[in-house]
Order: structure tokens, then C-alpha cells, then sequence
């Protein structure tokens, strides 16, 4: 695992990461399994800077910046296209400053004598063997929104830095403060639509150093990093096209390759075993995460398009994926509810009528689907859920027909013994109780939730990719500055109904990057028939993990019953909470590769050495 991790005290320690090594200027801070490039540092007498990660600024632009870094205007030091931390030092006072998406998290442990922060929740559990933190472990499995507990980690005692914030330590202790603006200014898509282009190009010409390039080329989002990378040099571009799957990705793919010069198009077959839950019967064929990652799930997926990149690739390079492409250039239909809150029923109207007719249901349906939520606010929508959760648990319908809702209970909420529920709804009503400057529209919530959820599941891409291919991933739609240009418009205009992903059409039409029927297309490929075809042969698995012997169940965070359900439905090809599935199979695989890990994080040194 790469991670980083620092000490900032008065008293020596007795131990660092193991095989950490120092960054340059800023004292006890390490990083861990980072190749040399990727960690640069520069400092003078009053301060110091350092990025660790994919950064577009070269060793002179950081250098401009230590005036800055003076005046702790923290926020200007994460504008860099790339992904990355961000570790300063002032005076006496140290910033640490993780992304926008997760990719980076921050996590912190503070005592009398100084405080340890570190980007791996594990690790800093590991200094004294402290135990899961049950309670936001359910809160993980029942609503899927990091920030909904914001500061506990899934380790007791060991501090969670929410998005948006930075860790501030300095002579009176550690503290936590608010670096990102709650809400960006609202823009108007075809303004904003240059900005995007810039931000995309940037971020994709960041990770171009001379590597060879690979990317998957499959919907609208991965095909526009792909002929982006293709517009500065040759790119062997890789669609998973599975005989199960019936999609038109290869289609286009295919079309686009022929297109676009300067793509070399590989298909990637699918087999027996390409299927969601293979491989689970041998855990330690798994890659170690920090928390639970979905892509424990489709492993065999992923290594089968890497397998096949390493194929067509002179030597291991840096593969583009599309990740949350769908999370800033589009919008669910929950910015429905905060257009009815701000009494903009015209134009709410407008908008259902057209999700009605794609869905196939009446307009009444779709605006009163979306009037609870319109009525709270992110409060009193907590407040709700815990009073949910101390009713009995309900009967499962498809999550698309339930009440849009600021924080959705999921189905596995409703697999929890009822002790596990109340304990749940107690924290969520203290979160509710302290909440502040919490975003007034549903939309902005939802996204900054869906950035934090699929950024740290990347991360377990990543490492997959890393430890058993050499593969670098780049997931640009997860930058920060990507993630600012797309947010900058509003969800009505990024999710109106009318045009699929008009974001991405007012960023590259007639710029020459994308060919127009790219930009023409309204379709999308899914996996659900690799999703219920591995429920069904890995059956007896998926019931050995989440059985009598499951660690989730010891914890009183499934119930057998309810999974069994479930998983007898997919078998018969019925309609299931496969959502809910998926995650509390990922969480149980988590928590067994937790009880067998190794206390290979830190080793003992003198103190001379722990604070070099």
C-alpha cells in the first residue's frame, strides 16, 4: 500500500512507518511505497511544501508558492491539475490537506503527547491494536456517505479529517478546519463548458510523462480521457466486452478507434470467471485495503482488462479510467426536490415531465417522489432516518421506487439486528444535533458523497493495478480542479433530462478532441448480468461469508435471514438489493483480511531516527 504519515509533538517517538521514507524540510513526515517522483519537497527558513502524488506543478511553481504557504492560504495550494497530498509547514503550525474525492484521506490520532496523522485509517489503528468502530462501520454499510458520521473513522479513536477539511497542527494541538466552499458559485453550462475542457485536458496531460499509455474505451467518460491522451501520442485502448453484456460500448468503441489515429483498440473477452464475487473463496489472493473497496467484488473484471493492457503495452505505464465521470458531468433526479424547495415549480415541472416519460411513469409520481426531501433539510433529514431506524426493519423494494431522501437508508440498514439499528440511530441523531454549515440543496450533498464513496474505491483499483500489474491509475475525474470546473453548474443543468451529459457536450463540441457521434450517444453499458451471474455461481461462497461464521454477524450487522433471502432471489434470476450485497459482501471480506493482516506498519527506531 502506498500511504504518508507524520508525526507533530514535543516528545521524540520510538517508532515510524516502516519502510517510510522522510520528506525533505517538513521533520517526522514520511511516505511510504511513493516512488522518488512522486514525492517533492521544497522549503526555505520560514516554511516548507511538500505534494505527494500525481501533481502537475513542477519543483519551480512549488517553489513560488512558499509565499503562500506563509500566509496560509491553504486552499490556493490544492489548484494543481493532478491528484495529490498536500503537507505545509508555517512557522510552528504544519497543514495536512488530503483531495476533494478521498483518494487521499486524512486521518489523525491526538494525546498529551502530540499527535500522529497518517493517509491509512489502519495503520494508525495499528500503533496500539485499536479496535473497528462498530457504529461507523453500520453507518458505512446503511447509508454509503462518508461524511454523514464526518469525523469517525471505521477504527475507534482514530479521527477522520472530513472532505473539504484540512488538518491544522500546531503549538495547542491538532484541529480541524474548512478549506472548500460548501456551495460553488452557480455558472451556466455552455460558460462553463471551455473551463471543463481545460480541466480535463490538464489533468490527462499531467499523468503523459513518457509512460506508455493505456484506457479503457467503453461510455462517454472513459472514451473522452482516452482520445484526450490519443491527441499526444498512441494510446492502446481496451473495452471489456463480455458476451453477457448487452450493450452497445464495443460498438463504439470500435467506431471510435477507427476514428481517432491515434488509438490502438484491444477487446477484452469475457470467461467463466469474469464475474462479480469470483475469487472469494481465497482471500489472500486479494489486494490489502484501508477500508472496504468495491472492487474486491469484481477483481477478476478489472485483472482481466489490465491482463490484456500489459498484453499491448511496452512495459508498465498509466491506464485512464472514467471513474465518477457520471458523478460531475450529470445529476440524479434528486435536484428535483431542491427545485421544488426553492418554489421553482415551473421549471420542476418541465424537468419531471421529461424523467416521466423516460421512465416510463407519470409526472405526479416523479414530482411526488421528490417532495419529502424537499421539505427538510439535511438535519431534519437525519432526524427522520433515526426515527426509521427504531422502527421494525422494512420489506425490500428496489431503492428507485423509494422517496428521494438526503441520506437513503439502504436495504442493509434493514439486515441489522434491532440493537445495531438503535445504536445507529443514536449517532445519527448526535450528527444531527452538531451539524453545521451543512449545503442547503440535496444535489450538492449527493455529489460530494458520490465523489467521496467512488474516490476511495478507486484507491483499491489502484492498488490491484499496482501490486500485481505495475499499472499506474488515472482517474482525472476525480481531480480537484476537474471536480470545481463541474460542480461550478448547477445539477439542473448537468442532469436535464433532455440531453445526455450536455456538461461534456458544451466542453467538446466542435473542439476536434471528440468525434460527434460520441457526443451523439444516450446510451450506457451496465454489468448486471455479470452482477447476477456471479450471485448465482458463487452462491455457496457469498452464504459461507455472510453465514454463521460472518464477522459482520458477530457485530450484529447482518442478519442471516434477510441475506439468505436475498441471495436465494438473485439465484432465481429475481429481482434483488444487490447494492446492498454488494456492500456487505466487501465489508465482511474487509474484516477477515483485517483479523489476519500482519503488524508490518511501523518499526521501532531510537528517537534520534523517528523524528529525522
Amino acid at each position: 500500500m502506498r500511504w504518508s504519515a507524520g508525526w507533530h509533538g514535543g516528545m521524540k517517538q520510538d517508532r515510524r512507518p516502516a519502510g517510510g521514507r522522510a520528506v525533505s524540510g517538513l521533520g517526522a513526515t514520511w511516505a511510504c511505497g511513493w516512488p522518488r517522483d512522486r514525492v517533492r519537497a521544497v522549503a526555505d527558513e520560514q516554511a516548507a511544501l511538500a505534494v505527494i502524488g500525481e501533481c502537475g506543478a513542477d519543483d519551480t511553481q512549488l517553489r513560488e508558492k512558499l509565499p503562500v504557504v506563509r500566509a496560509r492560504s491553504w486552499r490556493a495550494l490544492t489548484r494543481w491539475p493532478g491528484s495529490y497530498l498536500v503537507v505545509a509547514r508555517s512557522g510552528s503550525l504544519l497543514a495536512v490537506s488530503g483531495d476533494l474525492a478521498g483518494q487521499h484521506p486524512v486521518y489523525y490520532r491526538a494525546d498529551v503527547s502530540g499527535t500522529w496523522w497518517a493517509t491509512a485509517a489502519t495503520a494508525l489503528a495499528a500503533l496500539d491494536g485499536a479496535p473497528v468502530d462498530v457504529t461507523a462501520l453500520a453507518a458505512h454499510l446503511a447509508f454509503g456517505q462518508p461524511d454523514v458520521l464526518s469525523t469517525r473513522s471505521l477504527f475507534c479513536e482514530v479521527t477522520r479529517v472530513p472532505g473539504g477539511h484540512l488538518l491544522l497542527l500546531g503549538p495547542d494541538g491538532a484541529r480541524v478546519e474548512r478549506y472548500e466552499p460548501i456551495t460553488y458559485g452557480g455558472v451556466g453550462l455552455h460558460q462553463q463548458g471551455p473551463v471543463v475542457r481545460a480541466a480535463l485536458t490538464e489533468a490527462v496531460a499531467t499523468r503523459l510523462d513518457g509512460r506508455a499509455v493505456s484506457a479503457d474505451l467503453a461510455g462517454l467518460d472513459s472514451t473522452t480521457l482516452a482520445c484526450l491522451a490519443a491527441q499526444r501520442g498512441p494510446v492502446a485502448a481496451v473495452t471489456f466486452a463480455d458476451e453477457r453484456l448487452r450493450d452497445d460500448d464495443l460498438a463504439f468503441a470500435a467506431r471510435t478507434a477507427a476514428t481517432v489515429p491515434s488509438l490502438t483498440h484491444h477487446k477484452v473477452p469475457g470467461a467463466p470467471g469474469t464475474v462479480y464475487y469470483s475469487g472469494l473463496d481465497d482471500l489472500a489472493s486479494l489486494t490489502r485495503t484501508d477500508a472496504p473497496n468495491a472492487y474486491a467484488v469484481t477483481a477478476s473484471i478489472k485483472r482481466a482488462v489490465l491482463d490484456t493492457v500489459t498484453a499491448y503495452t511496452p512495459g508498465p505505464g498509466v491506464h485512464f479510467t472514467g471513474a465518477a465521470g457520471d458523478a460531475v458531468l450529470s445529476a440524479s433526479s434528486s435536484y428535483l426536490a431542491d427545485l421544488l424547495r426553492e418554489r421553482r415549480h415551473r421549471r420542476a415541472w418541465q424537468h419531471a415531465l421529461v424523467h416521466a416519460r423516460l421512465r416510463r411513469t407519470s409526472t405526479f409520481a416523479v414530482v411526488a417522489r421528490a417532495r419529502p426531501a424537499s421539505r427538510l433539510d439535511l438535519a431534519g433529514a437525519w432526524w427522520q432516518t433515526a426515527a426509521a431506524l427504531r422502527r421494525p426493519a422494512r420489506d425490500w423494494i428496489p431503492q428507485a421506487q423509494r422517496p428521494i431522501a438526503w441520506t437513503p437508508l439502504l436495504a442493509s440498514a434493514d439486515w441489522m439486528t434491532h440493537g445495531a439499528r438503535l445504536m445507529l440511530a443514536a449517532a445519527l441523531d448526535e450528527a444531527a444535533g452538531t451539524l453545521t454549515d451543512a449545503p442547503a440543496r440535496l444535489a450538492e450533498w449527493a455529489a460530494r458523497q458520490d465523489l467521496s464513496r467512488v474516490g476511495a474505491n478507486t484507491t483499491g483499483w489502484r492498488a490491484l493495478a499496482l501490486a500485481e500489474h505495475g499499472i499506474e491509475l488515472a482517474a482525472p475525474f476525480l481531480d480537484n480542479e476537474v471536480i470545481r470546473a463541474c460542480l461550478a453548474v448547477d445539477a439542473d443543468q448537468r442532469g436535464a433530462p433532455g440531453q445526455y451529459k450536455p456538461l461534456l457536450n458544451a466542453a467538446f463540441t466542435s473542439s476536434g478532441v471528440l468525434p460527434g457521434f460520441v457526443l451523439a450517444r444516450t446510451t450506457k453499458g451496465g454489468f448486471n448480468a455479470l452482477a447476477y451471474a456471479g450471485l448465482r455461481e458463487n452462491a455457496a461462497v457469498l452464504k459461507e461469508l455472510l453465514g454463521p461464521t460472518s464477522r459482520l454477524a458477530a457485530l450484529g450487522l447482518v442478519t442471516e435471514q434477510p441475506v439468505m433471502q436475498a441471495l436465494s432471489r438473485a439465484a432465481a434470476g429475481q429481482p434483488t438489493a444487490q447494492g446492498a450485497l454488494h456492500m456487505v459482501v466487501t465489508a465482511e471480506v474487509w474484516l477477515r483480511q483485517l483479523a489476519t493482516l500482519s503488524s508490518d506498519w511501523w518499526q521501532e527506531v531510537n528517537g534520534r531516527v523517528a523524528a529525522a
